[in-house]
């Protein structure tokens, strides 16, 4: 019967667990923790709201956890270790990968505020409770992850067009669709650190452009949209974790010119939107 009762809520624990985190492997050990705890427990008078606090608990130390041992060498090759490509691509679904950056980058208590009231309207007293803050004060957190993730004005959906063309042709590495959206003089500029060992830090001219895309082109398959520093580009973000920002100018519905920037310092310093 207890494990009936539990079952009917997982769903809900895993959605919450999932957001909070940005993982579904480690929302899956959060809810397995809420299990074991559940097991133990005495009397429950409000069973969805105890699952919802403990779960949020269990996500919170996982966070501050993650945040103190930071951070992972960045890689090109598709990363091996993630959860897998189906599995990321429905918390990407349901989440955006651009949210996720953002998410990442706030606070623990922030983002357990913003996830738990933005998302699935838990009350800012029962939140207060989660992240050992006052109502206030919890109110206060929630505001401000509120206005680093929606604090802007969004991307010209004529430029977001062009930026998803862009990404999808280098995704699919169809190279005809990367010379309709590269403009003929397009201009590509990258940090060293975002490129292998020999390749060029400037690329000029859409055909040179192209190719190189075909060839690094992988890493568009964890791309997405976004506002960068407020301007139009794109982030690459396996698993919602930030590897690349591409800061993109358009004009005239073509790319002409876009930087690739993967050095921590410069990522840590771009503010990052979702669109």
């Amino acid at each position: 019967m207890d494990a009936e009762r539990f079952e009917a809520h997982r769903p809900l624990l895993r959605a919450v667990a999932g957001r909070v985190l940005g993982s579904t492997a480690e929302a899956d050990d959060a809810v397995q923790e809420t299990w074991l705890r559940f097991t133990k427990a005495d009397s429950i008078d409000n069973l969805e709201s105890w699952l919802r606090t403990v779960v949020s608990r269990i996500s919170l130390d996982m966070l501050r956890s993650r945040r103190a041992k930071r951070e992972e060498p960045i890689d090109w090759h598709p990363p091996a270790e993630v959860e897998g490509p189906e599995r990321e691509a429905l918390l990407v679904d349901e989440v955006g990968r651009a949210m996720l950056v953002v998410l990442d980058r706030l606070s623990p208590a922030e983002r357990v505020a913003f996830v738990l009231h933005d998302l699935f309207a838990v009350p800012f007293e029962e939140i207060a409770a989660i992240v050992d803050r006052t109502t206030a004060t919890t109110k206060k957190l929630a505001s401000r992850a509120r206005h680093r993730v929606r604090g802007v004005e969004p991307m010209a959906p004529a430029d977001k067009a062009v930026v998803e063309a862009f990404l999808k042709a280098s995704r699919e590495g169809d190279l005809e669709a990367l010379l309709e959206v590269l403009a003929p003089d397009v201009v590509r500029t990258a940090d060293a650190k975002a490129l292998p060992t020999g390749r060029a830090t400037v690329v000029r001219g859409r055909e040179n452009v192209a190719r190189e895309m075909l060839v690094l082109g992988k890493r568009a398959a964890h791309a997405e949209p976004a506002l960068v520093g407020g301007k139009t580009g794109a982030v690459v973000a396996p698993n919602g974790h930030l590897r690349l920002i591409l800061a993109i100018t358009v004009s005239g519905g073509k790319v002409t010119a876009y930087d690739v920037i993967a050095d921590p310092e410069r990522l840590d310093d771009i503010d990052v939107r979702p669109v």
